[in-house]
C-alpha cells in the first residue's frame, strides 16, 4: 500500500525537481537580497554613504540588441565652469542600461478601407479587400490568439484567469469567448500537427510514454481519466541530423490499441517503459506496420530496486543500484558522441558490466522468494531483460526514456493548474496545441512568435502542399 501511495502521489525522482529547486533558490536569494538592502541603507558612523559597487550586476551588458531603447539624458544643473571661464564642453558620457517592462499592453488595430468612385461616371466603387483574418469579422488578431494559447498551454494559465486579467484592463471578454478562439485555432492548426506527426514517424527511433489527462464526464457529473500519449524524437544526445519534436495524442483510455493506432506507419526502434500495453507492437499481428523493436528503460528498472531499498534498506537492492550506477557513468562520458563511438564504448565497457549484472540477477532470483517484493522487482527486470540490452546494440538508442518523461512534465503542470479538460475534444485540442508549443521550445523557438506567424500564414491562405514549411523547426523569426 505504501508503494502504491508513493507511485500515485510521490516523487518519481530522488532529486528535487527543477521547479522545487527554483522555489528554494527564489526564497533564499530573496532573503539574502533583503539582508543586503538593509545593510546598505544603514548609515555608517562617519556619515558617508554605505552603498558601494557590490550591488548585483547580473545580466548587465547582455540585454538583447533588438529590444527598443529609450534614452534618457540627464544633464547637470549648470554647464558653467566653476572658475568662470565659460561653458563646459562634453568630453565623454557614461551609459547605464536598466530593464523596464510595459505589462501586457493591449491595443486596438483599426483597419480603414477607403472607398473611391469617379465623379465623371457611374462605373462602380473601388475599395481594397479586407485583410485576411483567422476569425473573419472577429475581435481578436492572430497575435492575441497566439498569446492566449501560449498563456494556457505553456504558462499553464486557465482561460478563466486570463479573462480576469483582461478584466483588470477594462476588457470584458468571457471565458467562453476565449474558449471559442482556442477551438478555432486548434482546428486550423490540425494539419500542421498531423504533418509533424508524420514527420516524426519517418524516423528510425522514437520515444513513447503516456500520462493521465482528466476529462469532464458530463453525464456522470465528475471527471473520467483520459490519456495523452507522447511520441517524441530527440537525437541530440548523439548529434543526430533530425530536429527534436513531440506530438501528444489524446485517447480516452490507456489500452495498447491506442499506441498501435498512433504509431501506424512507424517501423523503427521504440524506447518505452515496461507498460504491457506496448507488447502488441512487437507481435507479427501488429496493425499498421512491421513488428516494432523495443528498447526498455534502465531508469525504470533502477526505480524498482530503489523502491525496495527505500522501504527496508535491502543489501541486494543496494548492490543492484551500485551496478546500474556503473552503466550511467559510461553514458555520462559518451553523451554527445556519434552513434559509432557510443556503440564502441558500450560494447567495450558497458556490455561486460551488463553481462555481470545479468548473472548477478539470476543468482539473486534463486536466493529470494519470487512472491516477496524484492523477488517481484527482480522478476520485472528479468522479464524485460532483452529490451534492456537494446542500447548495447545500437548507438542511437538511449539507456533510458527520461527524455520523453521530461517532455510530459508540461502536460502534468497544465493538468495541475487547469484540473481537467472539458471533454474528449478538449483533450485533443490540448494535445494538439501543446505539441507545437513544446516542439518549438525544444528547438529554441519562441512559442508566441511562432504561433503568431503560423496563424497569420494560415489566415493568409498558406498552401496545404507546403504545410511542412510551418513546422516549428522551419520557423525563421526574421522572415
Amino acid at each position: 500500500m505504501a508503494e502504491l501511495n508513493h507511485l500515485v502521489h510521490g516523487k518519481r525522482s530522488e532529486k528535487l525537481s527543477e521547479d522545487e529547486r527554483q522555489l528554494a533558490f527564489e526564497d533564499l536569494e530573496t532573503a539574502v537580497a533583503e539582508a543586503n538592502a538593509q545593510k546598505e541603507t544603514q548609515a555608517p558612523s562617519d556619515g558617508t554613504s554605505r552603498r558601494t559597487a557590490s550591488s548585483a550586476k547580473r545580466n548587465r551588458g547582455n540585454l538583447p540588441e533588438d529590444l527598443p531603447r529609450i534614452e534618457q539624458v540627464v544633464e547637470p544643473d549648470s554647464l558653467a565652469c566653476p572658475c568662470g571661464c565659460g561653458q563646459m564642453h562634453k568630453i565623454r558620457e557614461d551609459r547605464a542600461e536598466r530593464l523596464d517592462i510595459v505589462p501586457a499592453q493591449l491595443r486596438v488595430l483599426v483597419t480603414v478601407r477607403p472607398k473611391y468612385a469617379c465623379r465623371a461616371c457611374t462605373n462602380g466603387v473601388r475599395q481594397a479587400p479586407a485583410p485576411a483574418a483567422l476569425i473573419e469579422s472577429g475581435l481578436p488578431t492572430e497575435g492575441l490568439i497566439a498569446h492566449i494559447l501560449v498563456s494556457k498551454y505553456a504558462d499553464h494559465l486557465p482561460l478563466y484567469r486570463q479573462s480576469q486579467i483582461l478584466g483588470r484592463s477594462g476588457i470584458d471578454i468571457h471565458r467562453s469567448t476565449l474558449a471559442d478562439w482556442v477551438g478555432v485555432a486548434a482546428f486550423h492548426l490540425r494539419p500542421v500537427v498531423a504533418c509533424l506527426a508524420e514527420h516524426l514517424k519517418t524516423s528510425t527511433k522514437l520515444f513513447m510514454d503516456e500520462t493521465t489527462a482528466p476529462v469532464l464526464d458530463p453525464g456522470r457529473g465528475r471527471t473520467k481519466t483520459g490519456f495523452l500519449w507522447a511520441l517524441a524524437r530527440d537525437d541530440r544526445a548523439w548529434d543526430g541530423d533530425d530536429p527534436p519534436g513531440v506530438v501528444y495524442f489524446y485517447a480516452p483510455g490507456r489500452g495498447g490499441e491506442n499506441a498501435e493506432k498512433f504509431l501506424t506507419g512507424f517501423d523503427g526502434i521504440l524506447q518505452i517503459d515496461g507498460y504491457t500495453g506496448y507488447n502488441r507492437l512487437t507481435r507479427p499481428s501488429r496493425k499498421g506496420g512491421e513488428p516494432i523493436r523495443v528498447a526498455y528503460c534502465w531508469a525504470h528498472a533502477r526505480r524498482k530496486l530503489k523502491e525496495v531499498f527505500d522501504r527496508d534498506g535491502s543489501e541486494i537492492a543496494a548492490e543492484g543500484l551500485r551496478r546500474i550506477a556503473e552503466f550511467y557513468k559510461v553514458e555520462a562520458e559518451i553523451r554527445g558522441m556519434r552513434p559509432g563511438q557510443r556503440l564502441s564504448a558500450r560494447q567495450t565497457r558497458t556490455a561486460p558490466l551488463v553481462a555481470a549484472f545479468g548473472e548477478w540477477l539470476q543468482e539473486q532470483r534463486l536466493r529470494v522468494s519470487a512472491k516477496s517484493r524484492l523477488g517481484e522487482k527482480l522478476a520485472y527486470i528479468h522479464y524485460h531483460w532483452d529490451g534492456l540490452q537494446t542500447f548495447l546494440r545500437d548507438g542511437r538508442v538511449e539507456i533510458d526514456s527520461n527524455g520523453v518523461e521530461n517532455l510530459i512534465r508540461p502536460i502534468a503542470l497544465n493538468r495541475k493548474n487547469a484540473l481537467f479538460a472539458g471533454h474528449d475534444e478538449g483533450g485533443k485540442a490540448w494535445g494538439r496545441i501543446a505539441s507545437l508549443i513544446e516542439t518549438a521550445k525544444i528547438n529554441g523557438v519562441e512559442p508566441f512568435a511562432y504561433l503568431k506567424a503560423t496563424l497569420e500564414a494560415i489566415a493568409d491562405g498558406h498552401p496545404k502542399s507546403r504545410i511542412d514549411e510551418l513546422l516549428p523547426w522551419n520557423f525563421n523569426p526574421s522572415s
